[in-house]
């Protein structure tokens, strides 16, 4: 069954989008907005995104699995097109706010049209302030950012140049009075630019979904999927083990790996607040 394209009213707009300087005068959208009571984080980064980014952007999404969280984000070539799918692959909702029309002839990029319909038929939505028709021009992505921050109850950026498109959606965030979420880089990185910048002006620093959930307002599950997806290799290998409490000597004996690994994994663990020692013995928080 074909999804109806329709134009909503401006009481259907979000209470965020109501409210920021310019709303949209229109509103078109093909799809459904998240059940009521879901927390909208919109995600932007760079078109050439890197390694790091794009993992960075899926694991953190893939860490939201199973909380109230929709993904916004813009449709784009990069981070918004990972973002995405990460959400699509993590069964989450997800709307993408493209900077052409709607209709199958306009949608911008082509490269990202079977990304759209794949948002659509598993449930999420699509919105344009533009004529169903119109062809996406470069004056139309700034534009679309602030429908994007005006949706959000926070912005996360995964990474950002000097001269990125992605710092105007930033500072957005910060007219909008919504948290801005950044992923830190290395030290000298280009592509950190942005994330850099923002965490010295005061942006919070994110490294783990529940960063994220704090954020947003929503309470962690402890122990539940948040933190499984960013555990690797012995990290992963000692948290299951400790379904049960366990001495060092007992996790060594079983792990018959490097010890200094080990250590340095139980140390990692404690740190993300996952385990802990008591009289002797390792057991999950």
């Amino acid at each position: 069954m074909a999804i109806a394209l329709r134009q909503l009213s401006p009481d259907e707009y979000p209470q965020g989008l109501r409210e920021i300087p310019k709303p949209p005068e229109k509103l078109w959208m093909l799809g459904e907005w998240a059940p009521k009571g879901t927390k909208y984080l919109t995600v932007v980064g760079s078109r050439a995104a890197t390694p790091y980014g794009k993992e960075m952007c899926t694991k953190l999404i893939q860490g939201l699995k199973d909380y109230p969280v929709s993904i916004v984000s813009g449709l784009a070539l990069g981070i918004d097109a990972i973002a995405h799918k990460a959400a699509l692959d993590a069964g989450m909702h997800t709307i993408a706010v493209p900077g052409s029309g709607l209709s199958s002839n306009a949608i911008y990029p082509r490269s990202n049209a079977e990304l759209a319909k794949d948002i659509l038929t598993k449930g999420g939505a699509l919105l344009s302030e533009h004529e169903p028709d119109h062809k996406a021009e470069i004056r139309d992505f700034p534009s679309r950012n602030r429908i994007m921050v005006g949706i959000s109850d926070a912005v996360l950026m995964i990474e950002a140049g000097e001269k990125s498109g992605t710092l105007i959606t930033a500072r957005l965030a910060g007219e909008y009075n919504r948290d801005l979420l950044c992923v830190p880089h290395r030290a000298g990185d280009p592509h950190g630019f942005g994330s850099h910048l923002f965490i010295r002006l005061g942006a919070a620093l994110i490294t783990e979904p529940k960063h994220i959930l704090e954020a947003l307002g929503i309470p962690e599950e402890r122990n539940g999927p948040l933190m499984l997806p960013l555990l690797d290799g012995i990290e992963k290998d000692i948290y299951g083990m400790l379904h049960a409490p366990l001495t060092k000597a007992d996790l060594l004996r079983r792990l018959e790996g490097n010890e200094d690994q080990a250590e340095s994994a139980l140390v990692t663990l404690e740190l993300k607040g996952l385990i802990k020692e008591g009289m002797g013995m390792w057991q999950r928080v």
